[in-house]
């Protein structure tokens, strides 16, 4: 299938660059994968479109503050170091800037010497290992030093780093935001959950490779990074009696939805307690095992997730939603409006 089938114009002043001042004040189209009709609504209007019984899964991972301003040891230069996934032991895979100053061997400072690290070795895709070193709690340090990961495409500074956390964060490991969980806020969370909605949370820690457009010419031909997750006891239970029942499951976010396809495929359409590594991808002709709906931000062109959402709701039905979406001027990727596909 040729990734061109999964492109659109996308005027750059739709791309929105900072948080709305309420969470919740987002629009939300909302798509119909058996018709194709769409509505144009409010976030809040989410409430209405949820019945009790369905089961709402969110993804709990929270950001960590992953982008690392240091010198090199040596000479002073200015590094940034950005952290991808933690390999154990002090070590971390990471991106640097720029790359070619990052030999095997070379010593970047940060913080006065708060935290320094060690490259060990270049990855395949460019990237670095490497190890770090200081005294007292990482992730303590990684606070005080490190500043948040935002996209590429979003070029103003975060005044709040907390509004790049939905409100149910928890578990530190992901180096991007589930961004479709950015619209809720505690209160609007009770609300759902008093109309008798199942509020259950999985963890798959987010890394950069889901924003990337896909570079080769065919969807076959693409190789997905892999991403931790994890499932508790609890939320496969209330998902395994939901499908039981013939109750909806209702992802929010594409991780939650790979999250619980991975292992619902893996277990012939049931959840079981369980962690791992995924690179699963979902792309047109994939049958859902687990899913019934997906809440998700609207997505790069040629984008895995654009494959993934076209994949539970029609190549045809997605393109018309997000050309209408143009046209209407909806706010666009990780701090933009939100669509819901039931």
């Amino acid at each position: 299938m040729d990734v061109q089938q999964f492109d659109f114009e996308l005027p750059e002043h739709l791309i929105a660059q900072h948080p709305l001042e309420e969470r919740t004040s987002s629009r939300l189209l909302a798509l119909n994968k058996a018709t194709g009709d769409i509505m144009h609504q409010r976030f809040t209007d989410l409430i209405d479109h949820l019945v009790p019984g369905d089961v709402l899964v969110m993804n709990d991972s929270r950001v960590l503050p992953a982008r690392l301003i240091g010198e090199k040891a040596e000479t002073g230069a200015k590094i940034e170091v950005l952290l991808l996934k933690s390999l154990g032991d002090d070590r971390w895979e990471t991106l640097v800037k720029p790359g070619k100053r990052m030999k095997p061997g070379t010593e970047v400072v940060f913080g006065n010497g708060l935290l320094s690290c060690t490259c060990e070795e270049a990855t395949e895709t460019g990237g670095r290992i490497v190890r770090f070193h200081y005294e007292g709690i990482f992730y303590e340090i990684l606070d005080q030093l490190g500043s948040m990961p935002l996209p590429p495409y979003i070029h103003e500074q975060l005044d709040d780093q907390e509004r790049y956390q939905t409100v149910y964060a928890r578990e530190r490991g992901s180096a991007a935001a589930p961004t479709a969980g950015l619209h809720f806020t505690k209160p609007y969370l009770e609300q759902i959950a008093a109309k008798g909605v199942h509020l259950a949370y999985v963890t798959l820690h987010v890394g950069l490779g889901t924003f990337r457009p896909v570079a080769a010419n065919t969807i076959e031909e693409h190789v997905m990074h892999a991403e931790y997750y994890e499932i508790s006891e609890e939320t496969a239970q209330i998902v395994n009696s939901a499908k039981a029942e013939g109750r909806r499951v209702i992802a929010v976010g594409t991780t939650s939805c790979r999250t619980l396809e991975t292992v619902g495929k893996a277990n012939g359409g049931k959840l079981t307690p369980s962690s791992g590594w995924t690179d699963i991808f979902i792309y047109p002709g994939y049958s859902f095992t687990i899913l019934d709906g997906l809440l998700t931000n609207f997505h790069l062109p040629k984008s895995t997730l654009v494959m993934l959402v076209s994949a539970l709701a029609g190549k045809e039905n997605v393109m018309n939603a997000y050309k209408s979406a143009v046209e209407e001027e909806y706010r666009f990727f990780s701090f933009g409006d939100a669509m819901l596909i039931l």
